[in-house]
């Protein structure tokens, strides 16, 4: 079936979130960027024509992300900067923002996103496990709860916020949040690729006035997703690579695509999106509909927490 979702419009190069703010289409993932290339690659993109970063305290490659951007000379004014909460700090979010904006050596970031709907119990590392290897759950402090600190410091006066969000939040757990919630969530950053549409998610974010976000747009590493047969012929239609159909895939659908890369030539591609056609749109839409074709590639194991993503199995 079709996603139905309406085209956006040829040469679109940003979105509008529900704060007013633009935000450029297409931002340069820096997960899973190894140390001493991420400077590199956000100098890169930067001096590309890019203005949209995409960070993460977790990612700990946020001091290389902020010497990229010096080493640039765009001046932060021209930048949509993210970084995100850690399920450690959901007790104490604002020291979390606090070594986020020293790390990147500015003030401020134009979107804070909760990582995870998920505390986890701080004082234990990064990722505190159980036994058994799964993630230990801090099961008396809700996300909820943690949402509305992210309110306050939103709306303190101290400018270090412009913008909050989430990520990795499934359609119950929204509900969940709205119903509690004083600020929508200008965005969602989820895992999304033709192989994982999530076309009733995406709609139910832009229904709420919540720009869906794709991290991982394509795929992980060693994705068959370049070498899809349905991407390729399209690819070679319009004379681009398979990545750069994805990106403008997820482009038109009214989503802001976060591909990652550390070489220059693959960053500078990745900007440069293709219109695609209302029958290539569908081609791409009901390729996760193929017989095993569906995938999840993000998939951390949560010692007891229900993300309740229908797919998640």
């Amino acid at each position: 079936m079709s996603s139905s979702f309406p085209s956006v419009p040829a040469g679109t190069t940003h979105l509008t979130l529900n704060t007013g703010a633009k935000i450029p289409v297409v931002g340069l993932g820096t997960w899973q960027a190894k140390p001493g290339e991420v400077a590199a690659a956000v100098e890169t993109a930067l001096k590309a024509g890019y203005r949209h970063l995409d960070g993460a305290w977790a990612y700990d490659n946020e001091t290389e992300v902020g010497q990229g951007i010096k080493n640039s000379g765009v001046p932060r004014s021209e930048i949509f900067l993210t970084t995100k909460l850690w399920g450690t700090f959901h007790r104490n979010p604002l020291e979390n923002l606090n070594d986020s904006l020293s790390r990147l050596g500015v003030d401020y970031v134009d979107l804070w996103q909760m990582h995870w709907p998920v505390a986890m119990p701080s004082g234990q590392g990064k990722i505190p496990v159980n036994e058994d290897g799964s993630r230990k759950i801090d099961f008396d402090r809700n996300f909820t709860e943690t949402w509305k600190d992210m309110e306050k410091i939103l709306n303190d006066g101290s400018g270090k916020v412009r913008a909050i969000g989430v990520s990795n939040v499934s359609i119950p757990r929204l509900e969940e949040l709205l119903a509690e919630a004083s600020v929508v969530p200008a965005a969602n950053q989820i895992e999304l690729h033709p192989y994982l549409p999530q076309h009733d998610l995406v709609r139910f974010c832009q229904s709420k006035g919540i720009t869906p976000q794709a991290y991982s747009p394509l795929g992980s590493t060693d994705s068959p997703l370049l070498q899809e047969p349905v991407i390729t012929k399209i690819a070679q239609a319009h004379g681009v690579q398979p990545a750069q159909i994805i990106i403008s895939w997820g482009a038109q659908r009214g989503v802001t695509v976060l591909p990652k890369s550390v070489t220059p030539s693959r960053i500078e591609a990745n900007a440069k999106l293709v219109h695609l056609s209302a029958e290539e749109m569908k081609e791409i839409d009901e390729l996760s509909s193929q017989e095993g074709k569906k995938k999840r590639f993000i998939k951390p194991t949560w010692g007891g927490w229900d993300l309740k993503f229908d797919d998640w199995k």
